[in-house]
């Protein structure tokens, strides 16, 4: 079993993409110290924690139950080793997608974690980190956001008086410290806080090895305004789905190449 576990569960748009990049990139490095599970690691758990998120029923809850269990049965021998899994799925869908208003559905997943995690394995110590950014910062990245992949047509205003009491990330972290029983800590990448090194450290990551990981640039950062306003346009003028996709690679490509 692992020595810890620790669970990167969110939350979107906070610097997470870059943490796993960072992980990936030194996947070999850290093998001494921690055993690494990203999202194309666990499609099938994803799957279901969007589900929940969405439906918010006991039956896909059992779902998510079992994959999370299949996935920790599934593990290697790493009694020396850190388990940590990051993805910002693990707390289902970014909130602004029709009735999905906040992440409330993230303290229900953080508590079935925390129970399979004491079922499976008794005794091993559990801990959370959330990475977090301020209200007005993760409203506007997380409406750009479903602009570029989704097929958001709101105006930005109209976006925030529906969805803005979600963006309270801080609040979420401490319900789910509230609810699970562990150690949960929040690091945001605003004002000099260092997501990456918060996660390094809950790990139990030696000194002497973070001297041999590589840096990554910062991933999947926002496009220009001005091509973000294009892909806005191409979600409120074409209603049919393959249309709305091809009008927006279009763009995505003319930037590209431009």
């Amino acid at each position: 079993m692992p020595r810890k576990i620790v669970l990167h569960a969110g939350f979107h748009k906070t610097g997470t993409s870059t943490i796993q990049q960072c992980l990936r990139a030194n996947r070999k490095a850290l093998m001494p110290a921690l055993a690494i599970r990203l999202k194309g690691q666990m499609q099938d758990l994803m799957h279901a924690t969007r589900g929940y998120s969405t439906w918010r029923d006991p039956l896909t809850l059992a779902k998510v139950a079992r994959r999370f269990d299949a996935l920790l049965a599934d593990l290697p021998e790493m009694s020396k080793r850190t388990l940590v899994l990051s993805g910002e799925e693990l707390s289902g869908h970014m909130p602004g997608r029709g009735s999905l208003a906040d992440y409330s559905a993230a303290v229900d997943l953080a508590q079935l974690y925390s129970d399979v995690i004491k079922a499976r394995f008794p005794g091993v110590p559990v801990a959370f980190l959330y990475s977090t950014r301020s209200a007005a910062s993760w409203l506007e990245s997380a409406y750009w956001e479903h602009v570029k992949s989704a097929s958001m047509t709101l105006g930005f205003d109209e976006f925030a008086d529906a969805y803005g009491h979600g963006a309270n990330l801080p609040a979420i972290a401490a319900q789910v410290n509230a609810a699970v029983g562990h150690p949960v800590q929040t690091a945001t990448f605003e004002d000099g806080g260092d997501p990456v090194t918060a996660l390094l450290d809950l790990c139990d990551v030696p000194t002497p090895l973070r001297s041999h990981l590589s840096q990554v640039a910062a991933s999947n950062t926002r496009l220009p305004r001005d091509v973000l306003l294009e892909l806005l346009a191409a979600n409120r003028a074409y209603p049919d789905r393959a249309q709305r996709k091809a009008a927006k690679q279009d763009i995505l490509t003319r930037m590209q190449t431009s």
